[in-house]
């Protein structure tokens, strides 16, 4: 499957809003990272590209990011230490199955949406939005063919 099939124009809309909508309420900030094939275990690639995106320099380590490997039908979910620090440790796990459940169902854009607006509202609850907040880190899908 081609990583344009993953999420098509709409749904893929619904994602970049959802990611918006989350980072609203908290200076945390949410990158999606879509790439065709693996070439190691999620977890470990999902680090690689979370360094390659930047999103370890952000003020509060509050960086999160949804891994999918599309061809491979793999994906994490990974959260820098900032917030590693502060939620419970099945966190991302029960995120990440959530997202599973809808992925399955073949609604991958439903599964990123409620993953991304859960994560926001326990960003929310740790990293609260402050007045002097700002954008760090672009809210655009990113991809790797």
């Amino acid at each position: 499957m081609e990583v344009k099939e993953f999420l098509n124009a709409t749904q893929e809309e619904l994602v970049v809003n959802a990611i918006r909508e989350a980072e609203k309420n908290t200076s945390g900030e949410i990158r999606v990272h879509f790439e065709k094939n693996l070439k190691k275990d999620p977890i470990s690639r999902a680090q690689e590209v979370f360094y390659q995106l930047e999103m370890d320099k952000t003020m509060f380590k509050n960086g999160v990011l949804f891994y999918v490997a599309v061809d491979d039908h793999r994906f994490a979910i990974i959260g820098d230490e900032g917030i590693d620090k502060v939620v419970p440790d099945d966190f991302w796990e029960s995120i990440k199955n959530e997202v599973i459940i809808e992925f399955v169902k073949g609604d991958h854009g439903k599964g990123l949406v409620m993953g991304i607006l859960h994560a926001g509202e326990k960003l929310k609850e740790y990293f609260p939005y402050g007045e002097k907040d700002e954008n760090e880190l672009s809210d655009e899908i990113s991809k790797h063919h």
